[in-house]
């Protein structure tokens, strides 16, 4: 939500306003995509103290993730929103009247095509050993279980129920993205 909020806003700005602040707007996004998200993510993780903000353990990381992957992945969505709106900047728009809700389709769309990368992230944290701790289940933390105790040998399941799982959810995501934008796209009408 927080990358879908931050990059609706940013894009709309940098598309509408343009000039400076689209330049400006532009070459953030293109300083955040250039990092590399999984790399800040494992050093963030590995400072970041017992117990801070007035949280700790699964909560503090639950609230870290959450900031690192929607804080870090909102200029995807703001060079799709960036895009659409300087399309339609050409027309003579109301701001939220009418541009915004002309936005309302490449959002949504976006969004879920974005959840897939985001579920794929997380269980890679957790694969590595740097997402939530152990006593909360998680896919990643099963297939790592499965690899590093050898389980997989003794029984494929250990590494086949959390894979297939992700597998699974992340393709549901991606289908039903796709078959959002065809019901949105009115130019396959």
């Amino acid at each position: 939500m927080l990358a879908v909020g931050l990059g609706t806003f940013f894009g709309v700005l940098a598309g509408y306003v343009g000039g400076w602040a689209d330049s400006l707007i532009a070459r953030a996004m293109d300083v955040f995509l250039a990092f590399p998200l999984l790399v800040f993510a494992l050093a963030l993780v590995g400072v970041i103290p017992d117990r801070a903000f007035g949280l700790s353990g699964n909560s503090l990381r639950i609230a870290v993730l959450i900031f690192v992957i929607g804080f870090f992945n909102w200029p995807y969505m703001g060079r799709i929103i960036r895009g659409q709106t300087l399309s339609l900047r050409q027309r003579e728009f109301i701001l939220f009247r009418e541009l915004l809700p002309s936005l309302v389709a490449p959002i949504l769309v976006y969004s879920t095509l974005l959840i897939p990368t985001n579920i794929l992230f997380e269980a890679a944290l957790d694969y590595l050993g740097v997402g939530l701790y152990v006593p909360t289940p998680t896919w990643g933390q099963m297939l790592s279980s499965a690899v590093q105790n050898g389980y997989y040998s003794i029984d494929p399941e250990y590494m086949l129920v959390p894979g297939l799982s992700i597998f699974i959810t992340v393709m549901a995501f991606n289908l039903f993205g796709d078959g959002l934008r065809d019901a949105l796209d009115p130019k396959t009408r």
